[in-house]
């Protein structure tokens, strides 16, 4: 058998490899060219609609949706965007409020947990893990009820209150994990040095869970802005996000492919936008996240 001759970078020394066989090649490219086909295959929607949504609606209905546009317009977005001004307004309210709210009630709820022992805190976080399998489904008529007895329905703040309680589960079993890693050390150096739990909080926890911080704030950012259940229920006209808009949009210009294409274009930028500045910290924060569930 051939070998390939390396050197140890530590002693110097020669070490005879054995060359790879040649069906590890060919398992090499196969694996290779299975997971192009499906990127290829996962992209091509996505592919589609950003060419249609560039093309005349006389040519949406005469060529492929994957064939680039003979002339490219923006009438599509010009008119998508007149209908999604106002949703679009009313979902970048409700997705930085809720996300906010959330992230609040969830870091004090995994502070206290992760930090501060009191009786029945084990019972409660698993009632808390619980409650991020709840489907919402089981709960949307006695939520419509009390929405309706806050005065609260067809109304923003009635959706950022729905958003920031039912993501407080996920937010908390999400960022305990990244508290628990905050040295007891520091904790008991603060409280001898006078500061209370509040105090501890805001300028220990909070300071050095930073990348926690970030991660889970865009994933209830993510998951806020494509909700569509919640709006329906409790949301009318006048807070109508652009989740609904849009599927109106669809079933009103049902001719116009164009239009809905760019419309859908429209609503998944702020994502996209939010993961290309964002991506490092949740890269470095899901390693993190896993590290300290292993």
């Amino acid at each position: 058998m051939a070998s390939m001759v390396s050197v140890n970078p530590a002693s110097g020394m020669q070490i005879n490899r054995p060359k790879p066989k040649w069906y590890l090649h060919a398992l090499h490219a196969v694996y290779y060219l299975v997971m192009i086909a499906f990127l290829v295959f996962y992209m091509l929607p996505f592919w589609g609609t950003l060419t249609t949504s560039f093309k005349t609606n006389n040519e949406v209905m005469t060529s492929s949706p994957v064939a680039l546009p003979t002339e490219f317009t923006a009438e599509g977005y010009v008119s998508a965007f007149e209908e999604l001004k106002i949703p679009l307004i009313n979902s970048l309210i409700i997705t930085v409020g809720g996300a906010l709210g959330s992230l609040f009630l969830g870091s004090v709820c995994a502070y206290a947990l992760s930090k501060w022992k009191f009786k029945f805190s084990n019972l409660f976080f698993v009632l808390l893990v619980a409650a991020t399998y709840l489907p919402y489904q089981a709960i949307l008529i006695p939520l419509l009820q009390t929405i309706n007895a806050l005065n609260l329905y067809d109304n923003v703040l009635g959706l950022i209150l729905v958003h920031s309680v039912f993501g407080m589960p996920m937010c908390t079993v999400m960022m305990r994990g990244y508290y628990a890693d905050v040295p007891d050390a520091l904790i008991r150096q603060a409280m001898i040095d006078g500061n209370g739990p509040w105090s501890i909080y805001a300028k220990i926890v909070v300071p050095n869970t930073k990348i926690a911080t970030i991660t889970v704030f865009v994933f209830q950012c993510t998951s806020i802005w494509n909700e569509m259940l919640f709006a329906l229920v409790l949301g009318g006209y006048d807070s109508k996000p652009a989740t609904i808009a849009l599927n109106e949009l669809a079933g009103t210009m049902a001719a116009e492919f164009n239009v809905q294409m760019a419309g859908s274009m429209i609503l998944a930028l702020p994502v996209l936008i939010l993961y290309i500045f964002m991506g490092k910290y949740l890269i470095r924060g899901y390693m993190a996240g896993a590290v300290t569930a292993s």
